[in-house]
């Protein structure tokens, strides 16, 4: 679809350049750029096609005058032209059209406040002295930058990041280096904020800049929203040691341990575990007990229950289901209740008058960070239940994995 729009707007360009008998390698010259992005390709093109535009409007005005000095003349001596100029009245929005579906083509990611992704809508920060091993006395500021949109950084043609840990002074061309704190973002978190401090005086944020707009690309780079430092001379910081994450491949991530060695570590599939527990209490339960004590268990795969204590410890952070019941005979109310991280958030509650005996057993389904704690507390009336039945149990499973 886009070369074939492409082809269009070449044969329309070649009609009416024809008109002024240029020569066609030079038209042909245009369209040699195969190796550009297709943003900048369109750019030219638009432009190539609007000063034929103003041609055309030249040449009709001048063969209007010459129609008025002829005796027998009514119109305009090349009507090619018109049609030309009417073909070309649409360049615009043609243009603005093949620029959305670049958008649209790109590699679907989020999209900015403006309707335009930044990781593909970026200018190229490719300046020597930003690099952490760069010294001088020369020193420059970027607050003398009239900055603008978002940029990506280069080192000698490769891409680079901001350090996430406090550069020496004297660094990076300037006097305090401007480093990141907080981290850079993964993909799935999109645009985030994060500050920005400088190194000076034994002091690693001294100068707190003000925050910066950051986003993770596909490809293993980052784009910055860059704003003015608050003082000179102060410089956003390149770190050298993180030009081995520009060779990483798709299925690769760039990781670090000290901030300082980085390297590319394959993509690692979710985690599969497989969590179950099943646990029953063959007695009565009378009042209050803050926690039961789930004496005899039948399942504890990935050993996360601890029939000692009753507690159940979530391994791995993930989406949990638990259940619990009870059993109540005599007269009154019963409440076992679900704890977790010490708030009471589920109720299986029982009402019974007269000698009558009923069960109820209630599910939860939450999500757990890794160490959560969960217990069931009996808060009142009385259970029951002996050796050959299961009447108050408690247990659960982990259904999926997910990183929190």
């Amino acid at each position: 679809m886009l070369a074939l729009c492409i082809q269009v707007i070449a044969v329309l360009v070649i009609c009416a350049t024809g008109t002024e008998n240029k020569d066609i390698s030079t038209v042909f010259s245009a369209w040699n750029m195969g190796d550009k992005p297709l943003h900048e390709q369109l750019a030219i093109v638009y432009k190539e096609m609007e000063n034929l535009k103003h041609e055309q409007a030249v040449m009709k005005q001048k063969q209007e005058v010459t129609c008025q000095a002829l005796p027998h003349c009514s119109q305009p001596l090349n009507t090619d032209v018109d049609m030309n100029l009417t073909s070309l009245s649409g360049s615009e929005h043609l243009f603005n059209t093949l620029s959305q579906f670049e958008d649209e083509e790109g590699s679907g990611e989020d999209e900015n406040d403006e309707g335009v992704n930044p990781c593909n809508h970026y200018t190229a920060l490719d300046q020597a002295w930003r690099a952490t091993n760069y010294t001088t006395k020369k020193v420059v500021c970027d607050r003398s930058m009239q900055w603008k949109g978002w940029y990506r950084l280069f080192y000698r043609g490769q891409t680079i990041q901001m350090p996430e840990r406090c550069v020496r002074k004297e660094r990076c061309g300037t006097h305090a280096p401007l480093w990141l704190v907080g981290g850079h973002p993964r993909i799935r978190d999109g645009v985030v904020t994060r500050k920005v401090c400088g190194n000076w005086k034994n002091n690693c944020c001294l100068f707190r800049s003000p925050p910066i707009q950051v986003k993770a690309c596909m490809g293993n780079y980052y784009v910055y929203k860059f704003v003015k430092p608050v003082a000179c001379h102060t410089a956003y910081c390149a770190d050298i040691n993180t030009l081995v994450c520009g060779k990483c491949r798709k299925s690769e991530s760039c990781i670090t341990r000290d901030k300082i060695t980085w390297m590319c570590q394959k993509n690692r599939n979710r985690v599969k575990a497989k969590i179950h527990f099943f646990a029953s209490f063959p007695g009565q339960i009378s009042g209050r007990v803050n926690k039961i004590v789930y004496r005899k268990v039948y399942v504890n795969q990935g050993r996360a229950f601890n029939n000692r204590t009753g507690i159940f410890r979530a391994p791995v952070s993930g989406v949990y289901q638990f259940f619990f019941s009870t059993q109540t005979g005599g007269s009154g109310s019963t409440d076992l209740w679900l704890v977790v991280n010490g708030y009471w958030v589920a109720v299986s509650h029982s009402n019974v008058q007269g000698p009558n005996s009923v069960g109820n057993l209630s599910t939860y389904m939450t999500t757990l960070r890794k160490g959560a704690t969960v217990y069931v507390t009996h808060n009142r009336g009385r259970s029951w239940a002996n050796t050959s039945s299961n009447t108050i149990i408690f247990g659960g499973s982990l259904l999926m994995v997910r990183k929190i």
